[in-house]
């Protein structure tokens, strides 16, 4: 199954939704112009972390991000403008799952639509934890909100994938102390550079353990992808829709 089999979900009725204005810039993009993907992913984090401090919520929880998908339909251009809106579009028992659509200037069908899975984390021991009344409270009110599951779906590499280095550097750590977020879409950025931008993709990655700078392992086969230490622990894995995977 390709990641293009599955459907985002839309903002459930009543949600709360946050947006902000965002252009792509020099930092943001491709020598095509076209915003890279780990800058897309840096978006995301950081309109999530706005949403949650707009909400009063920044020191009731700490967030870790377990899967993001992401489906482009246009890539944002150097220097247009965006709105990009964020949702809580459901919930379980200890996560929460998180749309983030972008709608260029003048549109009203999204040119990017993305899904990331939040696990919900104690903010003294960073221990799952359930999520709070005032939480659900606050981004859903007095409506019902979907369940969704946290499940990891992806399958582990046979002997069969191919093997290339990889090197995350320590610029890439973040406040967390370890390999931010947005780098590990980095691989794939690399993968797109070699040859002409798609014009649509579908992409979704599965964060599995916290990766720290050094040397690491690309292994490929088919639609997948995966990111393996050098103790052979799987850091994170890809499905990749048809528009990458047949590059």
């Amino acid at each position: 199954m390709t990641a293009t089999a599955r459907t985002l979900p839309a903002r459930p009725y009543g949600a709360r939704a946050f947006a902000r204005q965002r252009r792509p810039g020099f930092a943001d993009c491709s020598p095509s112009r076209r915003l890279r993907l780990d800058a897309l992913a840096g978006w995301l984090q950081d309109l999530a972390w706005d949403d949650i401090d707009d909400a009063g919520l920044a020191d009731v929880a700490v967030w870790v991000v377990r899967r993001t998908r992401i489906h482009v339909e246009r890539f944002p251009r150097f220097g247009e403008h965006y709105t990009l809106t964020t949702f809580c579009s459901g919930l379980g028992r200890m996560w929460a799952e998180r749309g983030t659509d972008l709608v260029r200037e003048g549109e009203t069908v999204p040119d990017v639509e993305c899904s990331s899975i939040w696990v919900h984390l104690d903010v003294e021991r960073h221990m799952p934890s359930p999520v709070s009344e005032i939480e659900i409270l606050t981004y859903f009110g007095r409506y019902p909100a979907p369940r969704v599951s946290a499940r990891l779906r992806h399958p582990p590499p046979d002997a069969t994938a191919r093997v290339r280095p990889w090197t995350f550097r320590a610029a890439e750590s973040d406040v967390a102390d370890h390999i931010n977020n947005a780098a590990y879409w980095t691989p794939l950025e690399e993968e797109l550079l070699g040859g002409a931008d798609p014009e649509r993709l579908d992409l979704e990655l599965e964060y599995r353990t916290p990766a720290q700078p050094g040397d690491m392992r690309i292994l490929s086969g088919g639609d997948r992808r995966w990111i393996v230490d050098p103790a052979d622990e799987i850091n994170a894995s890809f499905l990749l829709g048809a528009d990458f995977a047949e590059r």
